[in-house]
């Protein structure tokens, strides 16, 4: 599954000078997003993967149940193939919630595999994630020049304020 395709999805929702934005706020823009990275950019396929990023979101954060997902999942069929390698699965996702269901496939891989390295950005301020690829897994901001910065900056001007 596309751990990149779920960071950027995860991400969409950015804080930029103060303002939160939404790369899926209208149609237009969100089909715009999706036909980017090769999903059908309709109405339909829209709607489901910005409520399904809304579900992913409020899971990572621990506002809601994994079972919030299910609905993500409820359509979706497996078909086995075999060849000279041995056996491989197929999967086929309902019209119009393909890249929804993607997300959420690619969320519970990654779950698996790399268990705690997905989670929000350590800057209360910022609504993105990060995937943590390092050895002790101790990243803590999505941007170690942004967020990092800014946190460290913050914690400097409390210390040097509350010394005085």
């Amino acid at each position: 599954m596309d751990e990149q395709f779920l960071l950027e999805l995860l991400n969409s929702t950015p804080v930029v000078d103060g303002v939160a934005l939404d790369e899926f706020a209208d149609p237009d823009t969100g089909c715009a997003w999706l036909e980017a990275r090769g999903w059908d950019a309709t109405p339909e396929e829209w709607r489901a993967v910005r409520d399904a990023r809304d579900d992913l979101q409020a899971v990572i954060r621990g506002t809601a149940e994994p079972a919030t997902l299910t609905r993500w999942l409820a359509q979706l069929s497996w078909k086995p193939t075999l060849d000279t390698s041995g056996v491989h699965w197929e999967c086929s996702e309902p019209p119009g919630r393909t890249a929804a269901a993607a997300a959420v496939l690619a969320w519970s891989a990654l779950l698996a595999s790399s268990p705690g390295r997905l989670r929000p950005c350590g800057n209360p301020e910022c609504r993105l994630f990060l995937i943590d690829h390092s050895k002790p897994n101790s990243a803590r901001w999505c941007s170690m020049a942004v967020c990092g910065n800014r946190m460290k900056a913050r914690r400097h001007y409390d210390r040097v304020r509350q010394s005085r």
